[in-house]
């Protein structure tokens, strides 16, 4: 099974997101063929959290919550930017939709 660049898969869900009336920014550019890819969700530009590609506990790929249980913009920037220097290859996309983990996962997640 041939992979979808990262660069076509945040693209793709960047404007799904516009498209649903919300609101996509990408924060940090990873490497463009196979990056991984860090979702923030902001509910109305509060309550930041973040999700990433994963295993789930019945050990299918799902989207997985990461990163502080609970932050405020300053902590959640900090949080990915702490990433991303670990982790250059690593794509930062910001997203503000309601239910912004299914956006995130029907867009990221194989099919």
């Amino acid at each position: 099974m041939s992979r979808i660049a990262t660069y076509l898969l945040v693209g793709a869900l960047r404007r799904r997101v516009e498209a649903a009336g919300g609101q996509a920014m990408v924060l940090a550019r990873g490497e463009a063929m196979g990056g991984g890819v860090l979702v923030l969700l902001l509910d109305r530009g509060d309550r930041p959290r973040f999700v990433e590609p994963g295993l789930g506990s019945d050990g299918k790929r799902a989207m997985i919550a990461t990163g502080p249980a609970e932050c405020d913009s300053q902590g959640a920037d900090s949080y990915w930017r702490r990433r991303r220097q670990y982790d250059p290859d690593l794509w930062v996309i910001e997203i503000d939709v309601p239910d912004g983990e299914r956006f995130a996962a029907e867009t990221i997640l194989p099919g």
